[in-house]
Formats: structure tokens, sequence, C-alpha cells
């Protein structure tokens, strides 16, 4: 009887322990990313472009009597990080998301003209019809995404849409859209003014009244980007192993561009186009995950809004008394670290 070497005997076991540490290793990860998001989210309430002290961020917190500090944590920065919270979560999962879809690591939620076709449908709601409240225009821009995502689904090819076909589409819809924004923006003062900060991405507007209106489609479109994770990693090994299998390939199309105009279009409708942060995290990610979408997109869903709020905290805090607009921050920080990042041969390899 011949027996087996000990390396041979040994080979079987340390290969099936692989995956479960690497499971390990992610699972301490994602909850290393929770306690970085929870300190984040301390230093958002905690920390201003106005100091206050932490024994008024508590009394502001619990016992809110209506004193200025009072009034600056529980009205302004309590809703501010909420809102930052749930924007980063649907930034971070859109760009997942449209990252598989296209088979692009670099592609980015715009690249479906969603942040154009919001910024569109505002200037129009402001220019037209009036409307100048925060809680009445939400309404115009999350129409607008979603109304420009159909029709860059049909001129890519409804049915037979191919990952190059639909980031075509969309970049046309995002020129001709920007287009329109720029000339309206020009012709029209009482636009230009009220857009200014909402054109680049701000927080400052928060209030609870936008939570209520924007969390039920974020929400909407976290359940559904989760669900279509494991069709979606077999769309990214290409549409004929995808077919092999199983994967409906037009349904899961459907189903990821629905959940990026429920998310993008949400959070852009709330607090305008912020750049970098659907792009860059999921990214960032893979070096963690690798290509396993059920591991991206919850990490993705914990750092992107890590991300955000700390890009608004500084933007706070470098132009003091005044601030900086959190979608500055974001292309400002972002830009350099991204473009380093995709020299780096490991990314480019990804």
């Amino acid at each position: 009887m011949v027996v087996d070497s000990p390396s041979e005997v040994s080979a079987e076991p340390v290969s099936a322990a692989q995956p479960r540490r690497r499971r390990s290793v992610r699972a301490v990860g994602l909850l290393a990313a929770v306690g970085v998001l929870l300190l984040v989210c301390v230093a958002s309430i905690v920390v201003g472009a106005k100091p206050v002290p932490l024994g008024d961020v508590w009394h502001g917190l619990f016992h809110n009597s209506g004193t200025g500090n009072d009034v600056i944590i529980a009205d302004l920065r309590v809703p501010r990080t909420l809102l930052g919270l749930l924007v980063g979560v649907a930034l971070g999962l859109s760009g997942a998301v449209m990252q598989a879809l296209t088979r692009n690591p670099l592609a980015e939620p715009g690249l479906m003209g969603v942040n154009a076709g919001a910024s569109a449908a505002v200037v129009t709601a402001i220019s037209f019809f009036g409307v100048t409240s925060l809680s009445g225009y939400v309404w115009f821009a999350f129409a607008g995404a979603s109304v420009v995502s159909v029709v860059v689904y049909v001129l890519g090819g409804s049915r037979s849409a191919t990952p190059v076909r639909l980031a075509l589409a969309g970049t046309a819809a995002t020129f001709a859209l920007y287009g329109y924004v720029n000339a309206v923006q020009l012709l029209n003062s009482a636009a230009l003014d009220r857009l200014r900060f909402w054109t680049v991405g701000s927080l400052a507007n928060a209030d609870m009244d936008t939570i209520r209106r924007v969390a039920p489609f974020i929400v909407a479109g976290i359940v559904l980007a989760l669900l279509i994770a494991r069709p979606l990693n077999a769309m990214e090994m290409g549409d004929d192993t995808a077919r092999a299998l199983g994967a409906h390939l037009n349904r899961t199309r459907v189903l990821a561009m629905v959940a990026v105009t429920l998310l993008c279009g949400a959070a852009t409708a709330a607090c305008g186009p912020i750049v970098f942060i659907g792009l860059m995290v999921p990214y960032l990610v893979r070096v963690i995950t690798g290509p396993d979408m059920r591991w991206i997109l919850p990490y993705a869903a914990v750092l992107s809004p890590a991300l955000l709020l700390g890009a608004d905290v500084i933007g706070r805090v470098v132009a003091r008394p005044s601030e900086l607009q959190v979608g500055i921050v974001t292309a400002l920080v972002g830009g350099p670290v991204f473009i380093h990042l995709v020299r780096r041969k490991r990314m480019a390899q990804l």
C-alpha cells in the first residue's frame, strides 16, 4: 500500500482553511471599518466651524433646551451627519454597482448621466417653475435622474445593451444636459445663485425634512444593490460566462440601473453631485476584498460615508469661520490620491 507523503496529507486541510482565513480577515476588516465610521460620526458632531465645548455637545444631544450651542448640535450637526451617512452609503454602493455593471473599475455613477439629469431638473424647477426650497426641488432632481437613466438605457440598446454602449450613451447624455444647465444658469441669475453651492456638492443645508424625503429611496436602493450581488459577480466574468452560470443578464442590468438611479439620484437630489466618492472607494475596496461583490458592497457602504463625513469635517475646519463645501474637499484631496493609486502596478492589475 502506498502511503501519501506528509506534504500531500497536509495540502488539503491547508487549502480548505484558506477560504475560511480569508473570510475571517475580511470580517475583521469590516468591523474595523465600522469602528472608523463611528469615530468619524462623532467627529462630525463635535467638530465644526464654530467650536462647541464637549459638555455643550452632550447637552445638545440629550437635553436640548434651545440655547445657541444646542441648536448647532441638534438642528445643524446631527442632521448633517445623518445626511452624510445616507449620501455616503448611496454613493459608495452606486459606484460599486456601476463598476460591476460596466466591468470598468474607473466607472462612476455620473457615467450614466444621473448627476446631469438631476442637475438639469433642478435648474428647470428653479428657472421655469419658481421652486426655491430644497424640499421642493428634491423631487425634480430625483425625477430627472430617473428619466435620464431610462433614456440612457434605451439609447444604449435596451435589451441588447452592452457596458460600452451604456457608457457611451451616458457620456453623451451628460455632456448635452450639462450644456443645458450652463446655458440656463448664464441666462438666469436666480438659478445661478440658488445652485452655486448645490452644483459643487454640499451638506451645509441638511435638515430632517430632506432626510425623510430621500431616505426611503436610498433604503430601497441599498436593498436592491445587495440582492443583485451574486449575478453582478457572474457578469464581471463576461456575458458568455454569466449566461453559462445561469445569470439573467438583461434583468440584472435593469435592476442594477434601477439601484443606481435610486441611490445616486436621491443622493444628488439631497446635496448635489459629489464627485470621487463613488469612484474611489469601491476601487480601493477591491484591494481588501478582491472581486467578490458580496464583500465589496458592505465595505463600500461603510467606508464611503466615513470618507464623505471626514471630508466634510476637514472643510469646516480649514476655512474657519467659513467652510469649504464637501464636494470641493473630495475633489481636491481625492484627485491626486486617485491618480497616484491608478499608476501603481498593483492597482492597475485589478
